[in-house]
């Protein structure tokens, strides 16, 4: 077992290497007061989050990171362009939840999120921790492709207006829904995918849609019956919160209904279509 583990986190380490290298960042763990400060001024930056949702202050922070937390940045050169944000749950030495994962916008497409997830992966695999788990919008399409195919991370559960309302620039006049995220940090499937190897998801021809999408971009509820399902989502949800609230709205209603029915009939979600949506697959008994 301890050759094993030595060899996981070996692997991930590298993995980790890698990432980092080929985002042309370079990720580290902060704890120092004006490495703390830099990570709060650049997620209210990121977040346009009002002073009473703000996801994380000084004080609070201080005291994760003297308390064995994770807390990390991407720089770029000497400019922070990205932070993770983790603390311990229960039980300790199993899981570690992943707070905050952010990147700043002109960064998105070098890959520096998943950068900053390998890091995280790694450094949890040194202590000990299996799996990390965190929450994300299930309307956000570039959010769920990224957790479950370019991480390999599987929903566990949808936790309906999580946060309660929120008035940041991202989340204002929307319920705050969330799916609940297990990350197994060991698994093979896990372990390649950090290598470089996106998990694609084949819907194939047998997947009954519980939820399409209209030709004008809306809703168009389905079935909920099939052994395996998809659930679409929006191409770009908080556009259309900013241009089209009722629409978003009805995009938030039909599929926190689909989700939570299928969830409710034994499906689980087993991976995620780019240019379609979730795709679930009712477990056998």
């Amino acid at each position: 077992m301890i050759g094993e583990n030595t060899g996981v986190l070996g692997r991930a380490t590298a993995a980790a290497g890698r990432a980092a290298d080929l985002a042309g960042v370079r990720i580290a763990t902060l704890s120092t007061i004006e490495e703390i400060a830099e990570v709060c001024r650049l997620c209210a930056q990121m977040w346009q989050s009002a002073p009473q949702d703000r996801p994380v202050t000084p004080n609070l922070l201080r005291a994760l990171a003297k308390s064995g937390g994770y807390i990390a940045g991407a720089y770029d050169g000497d400019e922070m362009v990205g932070v993770g944000v983790g603390f311990h749950a229960a039980p300790a030495d199993l899981l570690l939840h992943s707070h905050i994962a952010g990147v700043v916008d002109g960064l998105r497409g070098r890959n520096v999120g998943f950068a900053l997830k390998t890091h995280q992966r790694a450094w949890a695999l040194s202590y000990g921790i299996a799996t990390i788990g965190w929450t994300f919008d299930p309307l956000v399409r570039r959010n769920a492709y990224f957790n479950i195919a370019k991480l390999g991370a599987l929903p566990v559960e949808y936790l309906p207006d999580f946060y309660g309302p929120m008035d940041d620039v991202i989340n204002a006049g929307d319920a705050t829904d969330r799916l609940l995220i297990r990350w197994d940090l060991r698994a093979p499937s896990v372990a390649a995918i950090c290598e470089g190897k996106p998990d694609i998801a084949d819907i194939g021809t047998d997947a009954v849609v519980a939820v399409g999408i209209s030709p004008d971009g809306a809703p168009v509820p389905g079935s909920l019956d099939g052994a395996r399902s998809l659930v679409g989502v929006p191409a770009d949800i908080t556009a259309l919160r900013a241009s089209d609230p009722a629409m978003a709205a009805r995009w938030r209603a039909a599929v926190r209904e689909a989700l939570t029915g299928l969830f409710a009939a034994g499906s689980r979600v087993t991976g995620f279509d780019r240019t379609g949506g979730y795709l679930l697959t009712k477990e056998m008994k």
